[in-house]
């Protein structure tokens, strides 16, 4: 296996997953029998996303010797109303503010991550409409 995480439940909806060391504590709301003590695993799935592109995208832009001061980036998707309930959109919306990069070596390092290497949203790709922005603060 490339990859393996461990699960331990940890009484009412709470799980912990450890991860190469590290621990994530996963839960439900007030309203799904959890006391929302940690994020819900779907919106993990959307914190892949956001550090796989947000890691290619600075990557790409060091290679270039161009890198912004500042970089933030916000997902959010849309799930359907059916069970099993999966993201059928999902849009990622990358800010940059101070000294930015050049708007062309922006878009090129977006594209190619978007594109090529981020197998996350290569993996989101096969069942939601991922969009994504550049946003110059």
């Amino acid at each position: 296996m490339d990859n393996e995480v461990n699960g331990k439940w940890e009484g009412g909806m709470a799980f912990t997953a450890q991860i190469n060391g590290h621990t994530i504590l996963m839960d439900t709301g007030l309203d799904g029998e959890g006391q929302d003590s940690g994020p819900r695993p779907k919106a993990l799935l959307l914190a892949g996303l956001l550090g796989c592109t947000a890691m290619d995208v600075i990557s790409i832009l060091k290679k270039m010797k161009d890198e912004p001061e500042i970089f933030r980036i916000e997902t959010g998707g849309n799930l359907t109303a059916e069970h099993p309930k999966v993201y059928s959109e999902i849009q990622i919306r990358y800010i940059f503010g101070g000294k930015k990069p050049a708007l062309e070596h922006i878009e090129k390092a977006v594209n190619l991550s978007m594109e090529k290497y981020c197998g996350v949203s290569a993996m989101l790709g096969k069942t939601a409409k991922i969009t994504w922005e550049i946003v110059l603060e």
